[in-house]
């Protein structure tokens, strides 16, 4: 898994909220959960309040305890993804933490307070928070795109946990996108509730960068689930190439910021069947090998169908299904007629250069066939409407401009 894990700042001084006196007046600062408190729910919010006076400044620090329990390649201090941030209210009496606390952590809040006169009183209070307990630890299992991968424009963002979500809220709230060019975008889910795919309203910007903030830690994933390591993925978008392929042409033509690049001759799918249909729709390049074995018997070929097992090279993947772009040097029909079993053949030098000229992400437009590509079929998410997608998702759509669109505590917190 190619998404970079970070570890927390923290320090392990604690002390009591109270109000202090000084030359300049009283402060009165207030400080929850209370000092001493023991195993908070990791999803509850920091809040600092100072009745009149003005808060200047809020760190929260924390030190996982149990170091046992640290997931692989966690450490219990240190890394700027576990750095807390907060909101303030206008008057700047209240500030509210943005995001989860780390299971099973000792806690430091300290809070500086200005007061009319311009004193500073300054109040630290610790307490700490209850442990993901085995079994209800939720993390990431794999992400697409990895870490410092070039994609297209078309690439979705999927992530996959190791638990079924069902408070899909908080989860999408704690993972930020942000990119250099803000696109509206958002997180929908696959039907087995432990996978989250963010896409655009529209294609990515071309030659930007993307980072992914995946703040999992101390959120409530499920019922007493609780995420136990943050993330943060950092991947750029390339040119905006598009693929177009009008199936009875027999020609895929390739253009890249919307200049021709190639114009390459192709054998479809014959259409006898629906098996053999070529699927039309918006798909987007997946995986890739310069050598695939494909085997008849890994499909739902009609059993009335002769079989294949037959080895291609600079194979590109359209969908889950078993489409794909790959050479196919005995169809001697390339340009000319569609006689394959559904899959895009090429003649080797074609297969070639789309191999090496093509990125993971980019975009295939097919038309011409009655078999249109189901959204869940491989990357196929572009094939529902934006508002389509936000059904598919709690919280909505929001802009990768900076922050995400809901709370992160849960109701009631």
């Amino acid at each position: 898994m190619a998404a970079v894990a970070l570890a927390a700042t923290a320090c392990t001084a604690s002390g009591e909220a109270q109000t202090r006196n000084d030359a300049s007046g009283s402060v009165e600062v207030s400080i929850t959960p209370e000092a001493g408190a023991a195993r908070v729910a990791p999803n509850t919010p920091v809040r600092v309040t100072a009745e009149g006076d003005e808060i200047t400044d809020v760190r929260v620090e924390q030190t996982v305890a149990d170091e046992a329990s640290l997931p692989d390649g966690e450490e219990a201090r240190g890394g700027d993804l576990y750095a807390m941030t907060g909101s303030l209210n206008d008057d700047a009496t209240e500030w509210i933490s943005d995001w989860t606390l780390r299971p099973g952590a000792e806690v430091v809040v300290t809070a500086t307070v200005e007061d009319g006169s311009g004193g500073t009183t300054e109040e630290t209070t610790g307490f700490t928070t209850a442990p993901a307990v085995a079994g209800q630890r939720l993390e990431l299992t794999t992400n697409s795109p990895r870490g410092g991968d070039t994609v297209g424009v078309g690439m979705p963002i999927v992530v996959r946990f190791d638990l079924p979500v069902t408070n899909k809220a908080q989860v999408e709230s704690a993972m930020e996108v942000v990119s250099d060019q803000g696109v509206t975008g958002a997180w929908g889910w696959l039907d087995d509730d432990t996978t989250a795919v963010f896409r655009p309203e529209e294609y990515w910007e071309p030659h930007q960068d993307v980072t992914v903030n995946m703040r999992l830690a101390g959120v409530e994933a499920s019922d007493g689930v609780y995420g136990v390591k943050n993330y943060r993925l950092a991947f750029g978008i390339g040119p905006e190439r598009i693929l177009t392929m009008h199936v009875p042409d027999h020609e895929l033509v390739v253009t890249a910021d919307g200049e021709q690049e190639r114009v390459i001759p192709v054998s479809n799918g014959a259409s006898t069947v629906r098996f053999d249909t070529t699927t039309s729709g918006t798909h987007v390049l997946m995986e890739r090998a310069e050598t695939v074995t494909m085997d008849s018997s890994t499909t739902d070929m009609p059993e009335d169908m002769p079989g294949y097992n037959t080895t291609v090279r600079y194979a590109i993947r359209t969908t889950n299904s078993g489409e794909y772009l790959h050479e196919a040097s005995r169809n001697s029909d390339i340009g000319s007629a569609n006689t394959s079993n559904g899959c895009t053949n090429l003649r080797m030098e074609d297969a070639r250069w789309l191999y090496e000229n093509t990125l993971t992400g980019d975009v295939l437009e097919t038309t011409g066939t009655d078999r249109e590509v189901e959204w869940y079929n491989g990357w196929g998410y572009w094939q529902l409407s934006f508002d389509a997608w936000q059904d598919r998702s709690a919280t909505g759509a929001y802009p990768t401009t900076g922050g995400t669109p809901g709370s992160v505590h849960g109701e009631g917190l």
